[in-house]
């Protein structure tokens, strides 16, 4: 039921926008306990949505789907299962988008039919399963026909960082955003979903040191620093350092193979003298794999490494060489 004050509400916002509550509560002439009640039970409707974080908090109409929403109601148990369970979009504005209320969004604002599209996902999502064995994508094929000589035993990533026509993976959102927004909530969502993986590589493969390729974009809160502080992982810490140059050139903004290999070859070092029997390396995004591979070098040229060097990726490229510019 929607009340007058409701009506009210809505109405206001739709006016100006976006409001507070404060700002809501003295239009509305009515105490801020009660107001809440009443913004609780239109968020609970769908009617508005939040953005901002306290104390900077505004309310705003929630975008309407326009068009496709018959065209959803035909799409099979099945299909919709896979959709909730692999779709996220960032919208924008900031807004997550989750499932087939984010591909419903995606669909209506490039103009695609939901129905047609949603089985054409589920296809391309097929096509790229066929990689994933074990829970992992074995990436070992991609550096052995990139580079003329591999210094990591086996690579693996969880999922591809984007894959055609849909864009970015669930993975591939999440951690570009977490990223770029320095988000710890994000990060700590991450690796939720990836602990349990990275521990059965440690467990598969007897992993006795743990190395966690360094960040080459200054930031407040670096990703890498506190996917290491969050996983807490038992095996022991190999210090790797990204060294400071005159000039910082990060690898994202390289899309020349040999730059890349030579920007991790004369900033990346291995800052340890102790030695492990089977080392894991830790990437976020596997792209040309150049920085993964040149540290492994480095770990075998000073004999750190007596058994195997596995490296792990949350997300990787599907081809060959490529670039992952944006994380």
């Amino acid at each position: 039921m929607i009340t007058d004050t409701s009506k009210r509400i809505t109405a206001y916002i739709r006016t100006h926008k976006r409001a507070t509550a404060k700002e809501l509560a003295e239009a509305m002439g009515i105490s801020p306990q009660a107001l809440f009640r009443q913004l609780a039970k239109l968020q609970a409707k769908n009617r508005i949505t939040k953005i901002g974080s306290p104390p900077k908090v505004f309310y705003l109409i929630r975008e309407q789907k326009t068009g496709g929403k018959a065209d959803t109601l035909i799409l099979d148990a099945a299909t919709q299962r896979t959709i909730d369970a692999n779709y996220l979009i960032i919208t924008p504005s900031g807004e997550r988008k989750e499932g087939l209320d984010g591909f419903a969004y995606w669909c209506n604002k490039t103009g695609q039919p939901i129905g047609k599209t949603a089985l054409e996902y589920v296809e391309t999502l097929r096509k790229y399963a066929v990689h994933k064995k074990g829970g992992f994508i074995d990436g070992t094929r991609k550096l052995d026909s990139t580079f003329p000589r591999t210094h990591v035993h086996r690579l693996f990533y969880l999922d591809f960082y984007s894959i055609e026509r849909f864009g970015k993976t669930k993975l591939g959102q999440l951690l570009l955003y977490a990223k770029q927004s320095q988000n710890v909530a994000l990060i700590k969502e991450i690796v939720a979903l990836i602990q349990p993986s990275i521990e059965r590589l440690i467990k598969k493969w007897k992993i006795d040191g743990v190395g966690f390729i360094p960040p080459t974009v200054k930031r407040e809160i670096q990703f890498m620093k506190q996917l290491q502080h969050h996983l807490r992982l038992k095996a022991g810490a190999i210090p790797i350092l990204k060294i400071k140059t005159e000039i910082i050139v990060p690898q994202k903004t390289l899309n020349k193979l040999g730059d890349r290999v030579e920007n991790a070859q004369r900033t990346i070092v291995v800052n340890s003298n102790q030695p492990y029997k089977n080392i894991l390396l830790i990437d976020d995004a596997v792209g040309s794999g150049a920085t993964i591979n040149e540290t492994a070098a480095q770990l075998n040229a000073k004999g750190l490494c007596k058994g195997r060097i596995i490296g792990f990726a949350i997300t990787g490229s599907f081809k060959g060489f490529d670039v992952i510019s944006e994380v």
